[in-house]
């Protein structure tokens, strides 16, 4: 393998998680006396994120890998037996919504300009609701062209382009707005079935954030965070 010339990111899982205060108003919501503490509920979501395993077909039964990926969601929140299906109900409608990724992940900013410091260009492919270039270039992580976040070369929102992953047009439409080949690319995601799969129909050499190290015996490559990601591609170079 030699060192990518560009990388793609996701915005879910990369940089944006759910908002701490929404998933706990969720929780409140159903009346439940438990309720998880928000420093684990970052967690909880990849946990679930783990349960999309390559081997889902999520174009097929979207409605059954969702729920598979709330139950596990649930449980990782330590939610009662009792109380599971009324949390699952609140969860629902939270999650309905693409502004609920608003949480920015600790570290998020300083991990992607030590990426940008390796010299590989940047792109954004992103399931979402067509504002996710919006929110990223608010909460000042990036932007196309200059500004207070890292510089990157394009957004391609699912929301804007009509086409969502795994199908491998969204990130042609990337691949071809940076004027690049497929085999040059390294694409970060953090759900397998979507982002693994995508990026490999595309051509594109996928990893997966795993701050969990729940992903360890996977056939694909995982990083703990944008850190790791920059020193994998700086010893990539050094070995080419």
């Amino acid at each position: 393998m030699s060192a990518p010339k560009a990388i793609l990111l996701d915005s879910g899982g990369v940089f944006l998680v759910p908002s701490h205060d929404r998933i706990l108003g969720a929780f409140a919501r159903t009346g439940s006396p438990h309720a998880p503490n928000a420093e684990d509920l970052d967690a909880a979501h990849y946990c679930a994120a783990a349960t999309f395993h390559v081997d889902l077909d999520v174009e097929a039964d979207w409605g059954g890998c969702w729920t598979g990926y709330l139950h596990a969601y649930v449980d990782a929140c330590g939610t009662p037996d009792d109380w599971r299906a009324e949390v699952h109900q609140h969860l629902d409608s939270e999650f309905a919504d693409a502004a609920l990724w608003l949480r920015t992940i600790p570290g998020c900013r300083e991990g992607l300009r030590a990426l940008a410091a390796t010299g590989v260009r940047l792109g954004v492919v992103s399931n979402a609701d067509g504002m996710m270039g919006q929110r990223l270039h608010e909460l000042e992580i990036l932007q196309v062209g200059p500004g207070l976040g890292v510089q990157v070369e394009t957004v391609v929102d699912s929301g804007s382009v009509g086409v969502m992953k795994p199908d491998p047009r969204i990130f042609a439409m990337a691949l071809d707005a940076m004027e690049l080949d497929a085999g040059d690319v390294w694409y970060l995601g953090d759900m397998p079935a979507i982002d693994v799969v995508g990026a490999r129909r595309a051509g594109v050499r996928p990893f997966v954030m795993d701050p969990l190290g729940l992903h360890g015996t996977a056939g694909y490559d995982a990083v703990a965070d944008l850190d790791e990601l920059a020193s994998r591609v700086q010893a990539e170079a050094r070995a080419a």
